[in-house]
């Protein structure tokens, strides 16, 4: 019997699991599949469901029916990505160095995933003149939507004004700025695409 420290490893590869879905693939049943390797399919089914481990004379004779490598069954299986990310554990960052100065705040909701497609934040905007508001450029396309407040935008030196419930989407590779209008908390949800 192996040591929880060798099941628990070998968990970590899915091994039965792996084999079901290489069979389902084939719409193979166990007792064909036990026709094929000399193997009953009481041992296939413990297998499968990770009751016993098979040893690599036994797996071999699984991937020569699939027409797979034995390195098939310990390859990494690419995880869906799923992340949550907690409201305390996101950073607020101005955005500018001189936070005196910030035309607004952010917090980027997706920072843990590793080569994402796409970056969200949670931006809240500041009070500023309109001369006072940095306009700031970035290759791909950026999407706005407005939480709370009225936000005013300066795209290519063309003003827009959105309230909540308002969205935008635009080429973020021309001029852009922000800022708040009014005295009420403004929000909004920034999605960016890089080119």
């Amino acid at each position: 019997m192996p040591s929880d420290s060798i099941i628990q490893g070998l968990k970590h590869y899915s091994i039965g699991r792996k084999m079901r879905r290489l069979r389902l693939r084939k719409s193979m049943g166990l007792v064909e599949l036990g026709k094929h390797t000399g193997l009953s399919p009481a041992l296939l089914s413990k297998l499968e469901r990770d009751v016993m481990y098979p040893t690599l004379p036994t797996l071999m004779r699984i991937a020569m029916v699939f027409s797979v490598g034995l390195e098939s069954f310990f390859e990494q299986e690419p995880k869906p990505v799923l992340e949550i990310v907690r409201r305390r554990d996101r950073i607020r960052f101005p955005d500018a160095p001189d936070e005196s100065n910030a035309a607004y705040h952010f917090e980027s909701l997706d920072f843990p995933i590793p080569n994402r497609p796409l970056n969200t934040y949670y931006a809240e905007f500041e009070a500023l003149r309109q001369s006072a508001a940095r306009p700031h450029e970035h290759p791909g396309v950026e999407f706005l939507y407005a939480i709370s407040g009225r936000i005013a935008l300066t795209i290519n030196q063309e003003d827009h004004e959105l309230t909540a419930g308002d969205a935008i989407y635009f080429d973020s590779s021309v001029p852009h700025s922000y800022r708040r209008i009014g005295n009420r908390r403004s929000s909004a949800l920034v999605v960016t695409i890089p080119a």
